[in-house]
């Protein structure tokens, strides 16, 4: 008889039978007394409520000016508890305040920065919950199977127990603190601590080959163990990628940047952004109106401080997106010494520049106002920001990332092997950095293909021999050669060192990729041009449309009226969307002026011909404040009878991926779906055009009215599995789509769109491909 059979046939132990029959008695009585809170039913069926099992800490939502980041329960330990983190997240999960998540994340970050600065890396990744940089491709690879299993092992709840409580809460981190609760120990266990927990999540990470889902398991279970009261709810969450907070980057990267003005670490010298030396703990709040004339030049003086930092520490990040060596960088040598310390970096991504969308060919011109551009074809492919360097041995090591930063070097070995054939061509050339897209192409006749020709190839792995798919690199910007950081200069400069220095290429080899120029078009060759261009685009079936680029940057006129817009550069502006970049897709000419990403995140039954389908699906935008989707459309246009079975398969119902309950968290406004999805894939939609909507509430916060917005006649057009979920269409990308359908005036637009410029957009648009 093998192991596992002996370990089925053994029977239960009085102790295990009796601590099985405790817990499901305790949680019969909890779901007895529906009239009762649920802090009472735990206290009167012995639950340990968080209150009960977790140290007290202080309010973290409190003016960042007059928080103090002296704490003793924190002091007295050799790391920072994970309590005081699950307690700063139990505070952002309690608000939809921006001003209170920022204030929670910065008083977080200054405790951290006072006692425990060594764990102020590992707070970030907790709450950002990832792991490592994007490019590293770390990922802990639990299923909900896994994490189940756990908390049943530890709780002693029979898995009948578990689906009960599933179904009452929906929320596997609320499932874990319920089922826990029913646990007693013969003796404490050691507190979590942060940094020991990202290193146990570091652990489960690497856990490979055979054995390994035991050892996850294992880990896991030793977690939930030492987790009290709060620390059970977001330790599960974070396990189950799913943290169910409002903390975004953009809200990190503020934080990090106002915790270092107001806490610098004891290791840095109190130096401020200009150089000079001075005293931040001088700098007091408004505490009363006698001392407010005293005060309040302090405080002015202190954010201006903030806008610095906060622009300097996201600068830094786009071009150079790792926590690691950020954090190391500021704990080293501070806000001043970050730029030389963390520069941008070959080998390691910067966010890609975006493109604004317009609706007409008419409105670029109106846009730039007559100021010189390029017109360049937008190929349907893969963007790729292609690193390359020579080493001291002579070899040229190359690597590939992927619109969203992830390292795809191994899908593309003939894209690869062309850059080291470029090198050799070019010898005084040392580094580069090139913006490209990859398209598919014809080896024969050279032209191009689908896109989804190209996502037929493999994605890991890859040997040039097997290669089936060859492809074209179109290179249209140069980022970085020899040294040299060219994101400043204009886009005619950068364009032209391109050109000049790297001509198009078709290697000897066969087996290995083409070099290329994108097609373009400038406007100083006249309108008649311009516009056959245009026609020309619209007319093929290999490309989407056009980019248009500004050549130059505008040069500021005092004496126009549009005094309050900030003059376009044409800089490369990382993760940036501002019209010196727009975006004219063949289906603009009709119809909406743009296609939309948005996510799947619930359905209905479906009825007749597809009774054994669901239809129509409920679609939903993604909500960077709030992390999660928001419902914005049914949608039951533009489905194959092919496509329906394969994601009615997927979506099976009562699976792990489909629910009668809410396990995965959006916004659903008043849709009322059968059934949700679990949020893991992203579709373009096509519609007729935005309107009001008394059901939905996206982007109503947005809107000058009590609705919110929706898509008429939504269409079905492709599954985007190069987008993640926080890189569909958002709010304000949605509001801009109704206001310009409008017709409404660029003022009228400014006017409305109240604390959103161009910058701005960048922070709540990280979506599209350009």
């Amino acid at each position: 008889m093998s192991t596992s059979k002996r370990r089925i046939d053994r029977p239960v132990t009085p102790l295990k039978s009796k601590r099985r029959k405790d817990a499901q008695s305790r949680l019969d009585s909890f779901f007895s007394s529906p009239t009762t809170s649920s802090s009472s039913k735990a206290k009167a069926n012995g639950f340990a409520s968080a209150e009960e099992s977790a140290p007290c800490y202080e309010s973290l939502a409190v003016d960042s000016f007059s928080y103090a980041p002296s704490s003793p329960s924190i002091s007295q330990s050799t790391d920072t508890p994970y309590s005081f983190l699950a307690h700063a997240l139990s505070t952002i999960n309690s608000t939809r305040s921006r001003i209170a998540i920022l204030n929670t994340l910065t008083n977080t970050f200054r405790t951290i920065l006072m006692h425990h600065p060594h764990s102020l890396l590992p707070t970030i990744y907790l709450l950002s919950n990832t792991l490592s940089p994007p490019y590293s491709a770390l990922e802990l690879n639990i299923g909900p199977s896994v994490i189940s299993q756990a908390i049943q092992q530890v709780s002693g709840l029979t898995s009948a127990s578990l689906r009960q409580l599933y179904s009452s809460t929906g929320d596997p981190g609320d499932v874990a603190f319920m089922a826990k609760s029913t646990l007693r120990t013969l003796k404490p266990h050691p507190p979590l601590l942060v940094t020991a927990l990202y290193k146990s999540l570091l652990k489960i990470a690497s856990c490979k080959g055979q054995g390994a889902i035991k050892e996850k398991q294992r880990i896991i279970e030793k977690l939930l163990v030492s987790a009290k009261g709060e620390e059970i709810r977001f330790l599960v969450r974070t396990l189950s990628q799913n943290l169910r907070v409002g903390a975004v980057r953009t809200s990190l990267l503020t934080a990090l940047a106002r915790s270092v003005v107001l806490t610098p670490p004891v290791t840095l010298k109190n130096i401020s952004l200009d150089g000079s030396k001075e005293d931040l703990s001088s700098i007091q709040p408004v505490a009363s109106v006698s001392r407010r004339k005293s005060t309040e030049f302090s405080r002015d003086e202190l954010l201006s401080k903030f806008r610095s930092a906060e622009k300097l520490v996201r600068k830094i990040f786009v071009q150079h997106p790792s926590y690691d060596h950020i954090v190391d960088a500021l704990l080293q040598g501070g806000l001043d010494e970050l730029p030389q310390r963390v520069p941008l970096t070959v080998g390691i991504p910067l966010y890609p520049a975006l493109g604004s969308p317009v609706r007409s060919f008419g409105e670029i011109f109106e846009r730039l106002n007559g100021m010189p551009f390029s017109a360049e074809l937008k190929y349907d492919g893969q963007r790729a920001q292609i690193h390359a360097s020579r080493q001291s041995d002579g070899l040229v090591s190359v690597r590939l990332f992927s619109r969203h930063l992830e390292d795809m070097t191994s899908k593309y070995p003939d894209v690869t092997g062309l850059l080291q054939a470029l090198f050799e061509r070019h010898t005084d050339t040392q580094s580069l950095i090139l913006d490209s897209e990859i398209v598919a192409i014809d080896h024969t006749t050279g032209s191009l293909k689908s896109f989804q020709a190209l996502s037929s190839r493999s994605r890991k792995d890859v040997q040039l021999e097997q290669v089936d798919i060859p492809v074209g690199v179109f290179a249209f910007d140069l980022l970085y050669l020899n040294g040299e950081i060219l994101l400043d200069c204009s886009f005619r400069t950068r364009r032209s060192i391109l050109r000049d220095r790297f001509p198009s290429f078709i290697p000897d080899n066969q087996l290995l990729a083409r070099f290329q120029h994108v097609n373009s078009c400038d406007s100083e060759e006249g309108h008649d041009q311009l516009q056959s261009f245009w026609e020309s685009a619209v007319s093929r079936h290999d490309t989407e449309g056009l980019m248009i680029k500004l050549l130059d940057h505008e040069v500021y006129n005092e004496d126009r009226l549009e005094t309050r817009r900030k003059p376009l550069s044409a800089v490369y502006d990382a993760d940036k969307r501002t019209f010196s970049w727009i975006k004219l897709k063949k289906d603009y000419v009709s119809g909406l002026g743009d296609s939309l990403d948005l996510i799947p995140i619930g359905a209905w039954y479906g009825s007749g011909r597809k009774v054994n389908w669901w239809s129509p699906i409920l679609l939903g935008i993604w909500d960077a404040d709030q992390g999660r989707p928001v419902a914005v459309c049914k949608c039951m246009s533009g489905f194959t009878d092919a496509f329906y079975k394969v994601y009615s398969s997927h979506y099976l119902d009562d699976a792990s991926t489909c629910s009668k309950s809410r396990l995965w968290d959006c916004e659903l406004g008043g849709f009322k779906p059968d059934v949700y999805f679990k949020l893991d894939v992203v579709w373009e939609i096509r519609g007729a055009d935005v309107t009001l909507s008394p059901v939905s509430i996206a982007a109503r916060h947005l809107m000058s009215s009590t609705k919110g917005l929706s898509l008429r006649f939504p269409r079905f057009i492709q599954v985007r599995d190069d987008k993640e979920l926080f890189q569909a269409s958002d709010a304000l990308f949605l509001a801009n789509l109704w206001r310009n359908q409008q017709g409404k005036s660029k003022e009228e637009q400014d006017e409305e769109l109240i604390d959103v410029d161009v910058e701005s957009i960048a922070d709540y648009s990280e979506t599209d491909d350009l």
